[in-house]
């Protein structure tokens, strides 16, 4: 039996104890992305900048576990307002899942109102073969 591994990246740490993802075997699920920059710890006020800062932190997390963005299964989304933010999520993710023919599951749910976020996400990646 694989033994489970904390995953952990350099500019984002949550405020719980607990590690950005977690790996057993080839399976890798992250805890909760939000949109604060990697580099400046900052969180843009705007959701295009918020959208910008997650998918850094999923390339950077998944690649902290060893995998690529190609290796990523399904990713859920949290949104403020999911009807209106849509197109800055979609800019993004045709960014980095470019073909149509092997792009992640996705959902997107309502995120909180009370919320600093307008936008959140976890995803769940699948390493080698």
């Amino acid at each position: 039996m694989a033994k489970r591994k904390s995953i952990n990246y350099p500019g984002f740490k949550h405020q719980n104890p607990i590690p950005n993802a977690s790996r057993i075997g080839n399976i890798v699920m992250s805890s909760v992305i939000g949109g604060r920059d990697p580099q400046t710890g900052a969180t843009p006020p705007d959701l295009a900048g918020q959208v910008v800062n997650v998918f850094k932190q999923i390339r950077l997390c998944v690649e902290a576990a060893g995998g690529t963005p190609d290796d990523i299964i399904k990713i859920e989304f949290w949104m403020k307002q999911p009807s209106t933010g849509r197109a800055a999520l979609n800019e993004e993710w045709v960014k980095m899942f470019p073909d149509e023919a092997a792009r992640p599951a996705r959902h997107t749910q309502q995120l909180g109102a009370d919320s600093p976020q307008h936008v959140s996400c976890a995803f769940t990646a699948v390493i080698g073969g």
